[in-house]
């Protein structure tokens, strides 16, 4: 599945592009999204992600906003596993309450650590109470990419890909060895993270090596 991460600060237009995807990743922070508006995408009925990272708000206006996006009819809730303790299970408890999937995510925009401690990551991201754990690191070389794919042989519920020009093969072949789902932007411009591919060229390679 392609989860189509979007930063549209027009509401109404979110609305439009949100019922046109199997499932969307909303980036409140980059939305720029009051806690009415936050509600009002969030209660449109399609399947939504939740995610509000560390920039323009505070921890409590985050936390706010994540717990008004659950209470509105969130389908996952991300969480960056460096947060505040406290933070962390406010919303793992909120999420629960809303029945709420928790993606308790890792990001790396400088390199991919070793295997070892990326599989470390990922233990103590099920320990807060994960339903899935994310990893997105940067890949600088292409045995990055193993690295990080290699973390599927776990059998866990993941989504796991490198960021950069060089990790784009990962985003495409994460869905194929069990990634929960794969993240694409709604076009070129719209890029929320290095490296995402836009949904329709994202969907033209799935389709072309599932015919092959």
């Amino acid at each position: 599945m392609i989860c189509v991460a979007l930063s549209e600060k027009n509401v109404k237009k979110c609305i439009r592009l949100v019922h046109q995807f199997d499932l969307s990743e909303i980036r409140i922070d980059l939305c720029e999204y009051s806690p009415k508006e936050v509600r009002e995408v969030f209660s449109c009925g399609a399947r939504l992600v939740a995610t509000c990272r560390e920039g323009k708000y505070s921890l409590d206006q985050r936390r706010d906003l994540l717990m008004i996006a659950m209470q509105s009819g969130a389908k996952y809730v991300d969480i960056e596993i460096e947060s505040d303790y406290g933070y962390k299970m406010n919303l793992c408890c909120a999420a629960k309450e809303n029945h709420c999937e928790v993606i308790i995510s890792y990001h790396n925009f400088e390199k991919t650590p070793l295997l070892t401690e990326l599989q470390q990551i990922v233990k103590q991201g099920f320990s807060y109470g994960a339903a899935i754990v994310k990893i997105a690191t940067m890949v600088n070389e292409p045995k990055d990419n193993a690295v990080l794919l290699g973390l599927y042989e776990s059998g866990q519920r993941l989504i796991v890909f490198g960021m950069g020009e060089k990790g784009k093969i990962s985003r495409v072949a994460a869905p194929f060895l069990g990634a929960e789902f794969t993240f694409a932007s709604v076009d070129e411009a719209g890029r929320t993270a290095p490296g995402q591919i836009s949904v329709e060229k994202m969907e033209q390679l799935l389709k072309l090596i599932i015919m092959n």
